[in-house]
Parts: C-alpha cells; sequence; structure tokens
C-alpha cells in the first residue's frame, strides 16, 4: 500500500513499468464536465494518480472556459493549450458523465477543436487511448462505446480494456477519492494496460505506419521537387 494510493495492494502491481533510463509516457487525460463535483474529473485524477505509479507523466486538461467549437478562433488561450498538450501526449485517457445516452457535450467539444491535420503533424494518430465514463444510474456502456467510435475516428489505437462507473457518487468518499472495489481495481487494470501498450507502440512505430499515408507523402515530395525544376 502507499499514502498516495490506499486503496492499492503494491505487491501485486509493479511501478517499474518504465526503464529507469526511458523517458516517461506523456498521458493525456480529458474530462467532461465543469461541475465542481465533477465524478469524471475525480475518475481522471484517480488514474493519473495510478498512472504515476506506472511511470507515466500526465497533465489534466480543464475544459472550463473551453468555447464552443467554431464560436471562437482558433488562437483562443483555451483553445491553444488543448492543442498544445495533444502533440505533447504519447497516450491519452478519455472520460465522459453518460447524459442521455451519451457523452457530454462539454467532452465533445473538447475533441470537435481538434483537427485529424496541423500543418505535416497528425495530432493523435498512432497515439494510446483508454476510455471510461461515470454514469448517474446503473451500469451502462454506452459512453465507452461511443469515445471508442470517436478514436478510432481520430485515429488512435484504443486498448481493449475499458471503465465504467455507475452510480458514481456512491465510489468516492469526502475526500474525493475513489472506494476500494471492483471498480476501482478495474481503473488500475485499464491504467496499466494503457502503459504497456504507450511504450510497445514506441517501440514500435511501425504498427501504426500506413501504406497510403507513405504514398501521399512521396507524391507531395515528388510534386515539391517538380515545382523547383520548373
Amino acid at each position: 500500500m502507499t499514502d498516495r494510493l490506499p486503496n492499492l495492494d503494491s505487491a501485486l502491481t509493479t511501478s517499474t513499468l518504465v526503464g529507469a533510463d526511458a523517458n516517461k509516457p506523456k498521458i493525456l487525460l480529458l474530462y467532461g464536465s465543469t461541475r465542481e463535483r465533477s465524478f469524471s474529473r475525480l475518475l481522471v485524477e484517480e488514474a493519473a494518480r495510478l498512472l504515476e505509479h506506472f511511470g507515466a507523466e500526465t497533465r489534466i486538461f480543464n475544459p472550463s472556459g473551453l468555447p464552443l467549437p467554431d464560436d471562437a478562433p482558433a488562437d483562443h488561450p483555451k483553445v491553444q493549450e488543448l492543442l498544445e498538450l495533444m502533440q505533447w501526449s504519447e497516450g491519452q485517457v478519455w472520460c465522459s458523465p453518460e447524459r442521455h445516452g451519451a457523452m457530454s457535450a462539454v467532452f465533445k467539444a473538447q475533441i470537435d477543436w481538434v483537427p485529424l491535420a496541423l500543418g505535416a503533424v497528425r495530432p493523435t494518430q498512432g497515439k494510446t487511448l483508454a476510455v471510461m465514463q461515470v454514469s448517474g444510474g446503473s451500469q451502462s456502456f454506452n459512453v465507452v462505446n461511443q469515445l471508442r467510435v470517436l478514436g478510432r475516428w481520430m485515429r488512435m489505437f484504443t486498448i481493449p480494456n475499458q471503465s465504467s462507473v455507475p452510480k458514481a457518487y456512491l465510489e468516492f468518499d469526502e475526500h474525493n477519492r475513489m472506494k476500494p472495489s471492483a471498480l476501482y481495481d478495474r481503473v488500475v487494470d485499464v491504467m496499466e494496460e494503457l502503459v504497456r501498450f504507450t511504450l510497445l507502440l514506441r517501440e514500435r512505430p511501425d504498427l501504426v505506419d500506413r501504406y497510403s499515408e507513405r504514398k501521399e507523402s512521396a507524391q507531395a515530395l515528388t510534386e515539391r521537387v517538380n515545382q523547383r525544376a520548373i
């Protein structure tokens, strides 16, 4: 056990997933509510503690103040902050509350600000992704299923495991820490798996290398060379 992770049995986990000489995996965490006591935020904060235990570096984006997509210029400070974090990260955790059977507008707005390409850089392609949701009612997988579709559209590698926390208001104590339970253990599973897959893809970038994009890049290079020759 550790003071920072009182519900984690350290004898059954390892904090040596990342070698002593290796760069820490950079993980960005997004949540989908601006409420003062946002359970998606509390779950993300719990996830960040676990990721750091497994050797990752984490950053959490606060969506408060982010304008609606297309309702402000792209140089808005909150938009720029989000885009910089997107490019900084190697992997991501997405967590949204379930609203009317779907992800929240707060969460979707964050992804809608992210283009598939920023100049020559694809800000999400090939990055790992873990998906989670919180619900006010009984168990549901509506949001995590939608987040998987969204992650695939953003060309991310979504790991097999996921976390769905029903009746989230019962799962956190007065100190806003997640209580010990099988639901907490699942969050541990997901974060451990995310770090492992992130390290795997770092070592094997060819696993997400695409023929069609290599062909497109080669054609673009040929066109530039021909233009210089004119």
